[in-house]
């Protein structure tokens, strides 16, 4: 708690990629069944939770607190700040469990969440989904509610597919819709060039666009689970997979090219991260991975080095 009697803290979180994504067909309830490796990757939003009122967790009080969102960083004019961002969403969802919840105009206490963004929005990383299992944690901790990682990681199910890992972070098998999350062992540490692009796309038109192309061959995940056991990472590189990537070329074929230009370019692997349009090139090493990235540095927006496993949220209390 800081001097002036207000609470503040900052949850740094990172983003995902996709190791393996196999995708099922359309279930008919309009989502898919995933079998998916997930990994965290050291490029972090960051949020920073603040209650300024230092009686803001009495019972009275607590149940007319309010929830307001601003943001900056790369992309920040691309987020949205209203009830559908997802660490609004994430928050209410926290809100409802432990019977808290006003409006931030109705005269009761206010948390102040200030969103730093790094990781692209739209982009195929979990750039949300990171933001609110964020907000879960952050949240949690400024308002002592103290729920603990597995009910921390129910409530995350109700936001999102993705928000259950990003809770825990690491490498991961995720299955149904992504929110049945088991961890895994990966050994060293893998470097990844990531080619970020100026535009967006949008999870539903990538799963729409899949429903219109012949289903892929059946997958398991085997393979890229021992190369991650093992810390091999040019059996890493064979065994990566992305139903989804024929989707996001046949919206977006320049990605096709550019995904093709990283390999050219020399990566061990190159493939689209999630539902795209982001591009992946794994490297062998980190000066591998620098070469890698100023060779390829002209076909993207922006360029990040990165590598893998991240880890999780990591909270800073702020005096």
């Amino acid at each position: 708690m800081a001097g002036d009697g207000s609470v503040r803290l900052r949850v740094r979180v990172p983003a995902k990629i996709n190791l393996h994504l196999a995708v099922g067909p359309r279930r008919p309830d309009g989502y898919h069944d995933l079998v998916t490796v997930l990994q965290t990757v050291s490029l972090h939003d960051t949020l920073r939770v603040r209650c300024d009122d230092g009686q803001a967790l009495h019972p009275t009080a607590r149940r007319r607190m309010g929830l307001v969102l601003t943001a900056d960083g790369v992309g920040d004019g691309d987020v949205p700040l209203g009830d559908d961002n997802l660490v609004l969403v994430a928050g209410r969802r926290l809100m409802r469990e432990v019977g808290m919840g006003g409006d931030a105009d109705d005269g009761g206490p206010t948390t102040r969440l200030h969103l730093t963004k790094r990781i692209p929005v739209a982009a195929g990383m979990a750039g949300g989904s990171a933001d609110a299992a964020a907000a879960l944690v952050g949240l949690d901790r400024v308002w002592g509610t103290d729920l603990g990682p597995e009910r921390l990681r129910r409530l995350a199910a109700d936001v999102g597919s993705d928000v259950p890992f990003c809770v825990g972070g690491g490498t991961a098998l995720a299955r149904g819709t992504g929110t049945d999350v088991a961890p895994a062992l990966a050994r060293g540490t893998t470097h990844w060039v990531v080619g970020v692009d100026a535009g967006a796309l949008g999870t539903a038109d990538v799963y729409r666009a899949f429903d219109g192309l012949p289903a892929p061959a059946a997958a398991d995940p085997d393979r890229m689970l021992q190369a991650l056991r093992t810390g091999d990472v040019e059996a890493l590189g064979a065994a990566v997979r992305n139903d989804l990537e024929p989707a996001a070329f046949a919206l977006r074929p320049d990605l096709r090219e550019r995904r093709d230009a990283l390999q050219d370019a020399g990566a061990i692997a190159a493939l689209v991260s999630g539902s795209g349009p982001t591009l992946l090139g794994l490297a062998a090493d980190a000066a591998h991975a620098r070469a890698l990235a100023d060779r390829v540095a002209d076909l993207f927006a922006r360029v990040e080095v990165v590598t893998a496993p991240a880890g999780g949220p990591e909270v800073v209390t702020e005096g």
